[in-house]
């Protein structure tokens, strides 16, 4: 996301209805709704647009004066949201009226030196919106009353915002075509593995929340990183366990989102707890990945903990658990830390160059009939099949059309697969080959 636009923090105590808000502002169901407290706990950040104007908007989890560990680290990223953006929007719920937090929130903010607009929500009719004026003690100016569930007011609302962001620059920089070119990656695996302790660590910034209780994470948070040799996009996913164990509506909806992050991805670090070894889940991800065409690479997490006498059985048991991705590196390293966290940006940049790789037409049938020549394909029928010609359709991945006079069995594609891959280096980039018969 471009730094010349704006940044819109949205923040407020649990409930008062924050994500619907930016729902409604961004036009499209990007956060997570719940009719319960505590549902949103990372930051998410996503480009809305009003008029023309362009603008980054911030949806934070409830601030919530606590000691418990987890909400005060929830309570500390709307304070860093506070502090990085131009204009703050405070919600508050005008059915239930002001609370102490409400006013803990208010003194924040009128320390903080940014401009605030005061959003009354829940203001759903007439008699609703006259009960918003009690939230002028807050000292933070007018209240603007808000249905977010039902658009009322809203329009009034964003007129108000966009008079409070700073002025415009004088040449616009595209923003989400440029995102959307970037080379994204997806951080998934199953809950408390250390995902969001590897996110942070890659982006070098406190960006989503860690806490030792399986499950912190309820959305998709993107960030978008600089490196000496490029830049990237990572993507935090909510931990995914089997469908059998997902009790609650919002545990439902934030595996969606890290299936969809998998399928739009690029390239997917599939997080693995070293100490625990291969579940059945993780190989049903590494097959769900693999499947959606994604490049991936296996990341060993915690591995600083395990015994010098116990590693080689565990690699051993990656590798024959996950031998369907004999093509996929495997990196052993310690996200809390840092411990062999170099090895991650190499990984991701070769599998960029495969994912994009395109393959001369001549070169590809070379090798192809090498192949044949050295294990000619076995009988169909009495027939012997051959492989006429061959040619790549499409990159991202990598995806191979192979024109042959019969059916080749799965075991033959699975040789010319990896004759493909040894010969043009095509290191962990998943390969697709379709067969097309003479005729057809």
């Amino acid at each position: 996301m471009s730094p010349v636009l704006p940044v819109v923090a949205v923040v407020g105590r649990p409930n008062v209805g924050k994500s619907t808000i930016v729902n409604r502002i961004v036009g499209r169901r990007e956060a997570i709704v719940q009719e319960k407290p505590g549902v949103t706990r990372d930051r998410k950040e996503l480009v809305a647009d009003w008029n023309g104007r362009s603008f980054r908007i911030i949806d934070t989890g409830g601030w919530i004066a606590t000691d418990e560990p987890l909400a005060k680290q929830v309570s500390l990223q709307a304070e860093r949201a506070i502090r990085e953006s131009d204009v703050v929007m405070v919600v508050v719920d005008v059915t239930v009226g002001l609370t102490d937090e409400d006013a803990q929130i208010a003194r924040i903010l009128q320390r903080a030196d940014r401009p605030v607009l005061l959003v009354a929500n829940k203001a759903d009719d007439d008699r609703r919106e006259r009960d918003i004026w009690p939230m002028v003690k807050l000292g933070l100016g007018d209240p603007h009353p808000l249905s977010a569930i039902h658009g009322r007011g809203s329009g009034d609302l964003l007129d108000a915002l966009v008079k409070l962001l700073p002025p415009a620059p004088e040449v616009a920089e595209p923003v989400e075509a440029d995102a959307d070119r970037m080379f994204s990656v997806a951080i998934v695996g199953r809950p408390n593995v250390g995902k969001s302790t590897l996110f942070n660590r890659l982006v070098g910034d406190e960006r989503s929340v860690v806490h030792d209780m399986p499950g912190t994470t309820r959305d998709t948070i993107d960030t978008i990183v600089e490196s000496e040799d490029g830049t990237l996009k990572f993507i935090d996913t909510a931990g995914m366990r089997r469908k059998s164990r997902v009790d609650e509506d919002t545990e439902y909806y934030s595996v969606l989102r890290a299936l969809d992050a998998v399928d739009l991805a690029d390239a997917a670090l599939l997080v693995i707890d070293a100490t625990e070894g291969v579940s059945h889940q993780d190989q049903r991800l590494a097959e769900r990945i693999d499947g959606a065409g994604t490049a991936i690479v296996l990341v060993l997490n915690k591995w600083d903990l395990i015994a010098t006498e116990e590693r080689e059985q565990i690699q051993v048991d990656v590798a024959d658990r996950m031998g369907f991705l004999g093509y996929a590196p495997t990196l052993k390293l310690s996200a809390l830390t840092g411990k062999n966290l170099k090895s991650v940006l190499p990984a991701l940049r070769e599998a960029e160059t495969a994912y994009h790789m395109r393959i001369p037409t001549a070169a590809l049938n070379r090798v192809v009939r090498e192949a044949q020549q050295r294990h000619p394909p076995p009988l169909d029928k009495r027939h012997r099949p051959r492989i006429l010609y061959a040619t790549q359709g499409a990159a991202d991945p990598p995806t191979f059309t192979l024109f042959a006079t019969r059916n080749l069995p799965a075991t033959y594609l699975r040789y010319i697969e990896r004759m493909i891959r040894e010969y043009f280096e095509l290191g962990p980039t998943p390969i697709k080959l379709r067969v097309r018969r003479r005729g057809e």
